[in-house]
């Protein structure tokens, strides 16, 4: 059976340098399991594995889409279950940081119906026309149970739902049955964090972010000087694309509508990757199956797959 290494952990944490070093152990390949990192136009701001990276290990699921393409959590699982049915691969490695990727990948998803062109094109107009204020207030009315439970500040979730209500004449949420499906190859997880334990107060752990956030602040520099105002640039005519309604350009193009100025942009574009980083962390501690490694720790790391493959 082909054993599954899924190496997650929030942005800018290590995943890239270890997802390497493990595929060339294993002579195996690396698939991708961040939701923007499949959009050709956008490989810095969303810190793609570069030219160097995908020849010295095979990835998949890299600049595979156009920003202008629909794509899903279900259809990411198909395709990566067709890989791994196709890749004759004693070990496969999955890595990345969209929680929802990943869970699609290990543990299934509902049978969501894919989304009709003449809706996503509808859909998307309203969002544009309306705002997210119109569309929120809409799933509110159409799936309650939904609306209590989505992220309200993420405006692809609520159009998805809002989609599926529309195509089927049924609540989203009444087609999440949650069942998780049988799998064909055995999962190894591993998650990766830079945090210390801070100090215990009241049978609670609070734990130190710095080492992650310093590394954050610097990535987000690194991009900066990489030409990521240019890449949002070229992006301004897609700006409504559901792809790119995420941190880096949201913030750059406020600063080409002259609402902040460049300086804020960075700052804004730092803050928000490391409230990206908490949700992020907050999602993988829920999962009982992670087990939890320093970055750097990769002898430990090994062992640990080496015991369990």
């Amino acid at each position: 059976m082909t054993s599954l290494i899924v190496i997650t952990g929030p942005t800018g944490v290590g995943k890239t340098d270890l997802c390497l070093s493990l595929a060339e152990r294993y002579n195996t390949e690396i698939i991708n399991a961040d939701s923007r990192q499949i959009y050709r136009e956008i490989p810095i701001g969303t810190a793609a594995p570069t030219t160097e990276q995908q020849q010295r290990v095979r990835h998949h699921f890299v600049g595979t889409q156009s920003i202008t393409d629909y794509y899903s959590a279900a259809m990411y699982e198909q395709e990566v279950m067709k890989l791994m049915e196709d890749t004759k691969k004693e070990v496969m490695i999955l890595s990345g940081g969209s929680m929802m990727y990943i869970d699609a990948v290990c543990n299934g998803i509902d049978d969501i119906p894919t989304v009709r062109d003449d809706i996503r094109i509808k859909m998307k107009k309203r969002l544009e026309d309306e705002g997210i204020e119109s569309l929120t207030a809409e799933l509110q009315r159409l799936d309650p149970l939904y609306w209590e439970k989505v992220d309200r500040n993420n405006p692809r979730r609520i159009v998805h739902a809002l989609e599926i209500c529309h195509q089927t004449g049924h609540p989203y949420s009444s087609l999440l049955t949650g069942k998780r499906k049988e799998r064909p190859f055995k999962t190894i997880k591993i998650g990766l964090t830079r945090d210390t334990i801070a100090k215990v107060k009241r049978g609670q752990t609070i734990y130190d972010h710095s080492a992650l956030y310093e590394r954050i602040n610097d990535r987000v520099l690194t991009m900066i000087n990489n030409g990521l105002i240019q890449e949002a640039q070229n992006m301004l005519p897609h700006r409504h694309e559901n792809a790119l309604n995420t941190v880096g350009y949201k913030e750059l193009f406020q600063y080409f509508d002259g609402a902040i100025d460049r300086d804020e942009a960075i700052r804004q574009i730092q803050s928000h990757t490391r409230e990206y980083a908490r949700k992020q962390l907050t999602w993988y501690k829920k999962d009982t199956e992670m087990t939890w490694f320093h970055p750097d720790d990769i002898h430990k790391i090994t062992q640990f797959i080496e015991t369990n493959l």
